[in-house]
């Protein structure tokens, strides 16, 4: 072990249990949890038990209006989650027959997210939890997203964790509810920014295929009649032995090969070009390709430090990304390889949703942590890291990565 990680995996141990414990105690299995989220795009709500069933949910999604504008527009969003949020949550509790007066807490999502979006759902959960008297968990979406695995099956810490959506990618070792160790986090854009912004650039709601679809659906249902190989996309960050993301040089790369077809075709930008197929392939493969390389490297990198078990290694992966089967199959060749269990999700968990808020409250109720009384201020973070960061030491190891051939069937 290197000295930069001795000291501050002696500084981790120190501060561990720093986290304020609530009042309230340790959860009876009686307890129910409302969950409230609204970090972006989508205004949710559901109602979990202490086992983790739910007892009813709703979701209003802002797709089809943010499909129409071209992107989300943040004052869009916020008052989408102005005009919907009162019904969505007294959908879920009238679906789960629960009385306000039953709830045990709130979890609402206060970090990160837009900005105007974040501010919707705090300010209507705590109107809500000083009417009813009720104790209020604010949760971190990305935490969120890391524990919802959790609710599915028995996964025990420590495991590792890739996160990746429209918004956030970054891989971290869950040691704990709220224990995480951060090692590596996009340095400009997110995934699934990143294939949004190139379906836009393609036109793809366009294609007869695609006008319903989100940017990144529709870049994996196209890329499944291209090829890859006509369009190698350099991988991003080849030379930095960390575990960081960084997707805008890619997309630069993929719109300037754009604009040399559209050049070829003797086309004007807007206009579906004949190789459609074959540049969505392409950009999936090498998002696919960067994930999967720097989440190896992570791996490599808990090995060598002991900070994955020895027995049934997990690597957990999840946001709305990670429904993306090809990205699931690239990830799956590097665990096969490592000797780790991949776990992801349902689909309709690794999206945005009430379910995964109110299960990370469950989580937190039980163990007593970050409870807060309802009259306590709280405000919302737009940019909030994700537990201790790691990633200095991870540069410092520079891990070099053995060769992997990334063949891919869709």
């Amino acid at each position: 072990m290197f000295p930069t990680k001795a000291k501050t995996l002696h500084r981790l141990l120190r501060f561990r249990h720093t986290v304020w414990c609530s009042p309230f105690g340790k959860a009876s299995s009686s307890r129910l949890v409302l969950g409230i989220e609204t970090s972006c795009d989508e205004t949710g709500a559901a109602v979990l038990d202490e086992t983790g069933e739910i007892l009813g949910e709703s979701l209003h999604s802002q797709k089809d209006v943010h499909l129409r504008t071209g992107g989300i527009i943040p004052t869009v969003a916020q008052q989408l989650h102005r005009e919907n949020i009162e019904r969505v949550v007294q959908e879920a509790l009238e679906r789960s027959n629960v009385d306000v007066s039953q709830l045990s807490a709130v979890a609402t999502t206060v970090k990160p997210g837009l900005a105007l979006s974040l501010g919707i759902g705090l300010e209507f959960s705590q109107r809500f939890v000083r009417r009813h008297s009720k104790p209020f968990i604010p949760i971190h979406h990305m935490e969120a997203h890391a524990l919802t695995v959790r609710m599915l099956q028995p996964v025990s810490f420590p495991f590792l964790v890739l996160l990746v959506s429209g918004g956030h990618s970054l891989l971290a070792v869950a040691r704990g509810v709220d224990d995480f160790l951060l090692l590596g986090h996009s340095l400009d854009e997110a995934p699934g920014d990143t294939l949004d912004k190139v379906a836009r650039r393609l036109s793809l709601i366009k294609h007869p295929r695609c006008s319903m679809l989100s940017g990144g659906q529709a870049i994996e249902l196209l890329a499944k009649d291209g090829d890859w190989k006509k369009f190698r996309f350099r991988t991003p960050m080849g030379q930095s032995y960390d575990c960081c993301f960084s997707f805008s040089g890619l997309r630069n790369q993929v719109t300037m090969a754009i604009m040399k077809k559209e050049a070829e075709e003797g086309i004007e930008q807007g206009t579906l070009l004949s190789c459609v197929n074959d540049i969505a392939a392409a950009t999936q493969h090498t998002v696919a390709r960067h994930l999967a390389k720097r989440t190896h490297r992570a791996i490599l990198f808990c090995k060598a430090n002991g900070l994955l078990p020895s027995s049934s290694p997990t690597l957990v992966l999840s946001g709305g990304v990670a429904s993306n089967q090809y990205i699931r199959k690239a990830l799956t060749i590097i665990t096969d390889m490592t000797g780790l269990h991949l776990l992801c999700p349902p689909a309709k968990f690794c999206t945005d949703n009430g379910v995964m808020i109110a299960w990370n409250g469950v989580e937190r109720l039980r163990e007593g942590k970050g409870i807060l009384s309802p009259n306590v201020d709280v405000y919302y973070e737009p940019k909030a890291p994700l537990g201790v960061d790691m990633t200095a030491e991870v540069k410092a190891a520079a891990i070099k990565l053995p060769s992997v051939r990334m063949k891919i069937l869709n």
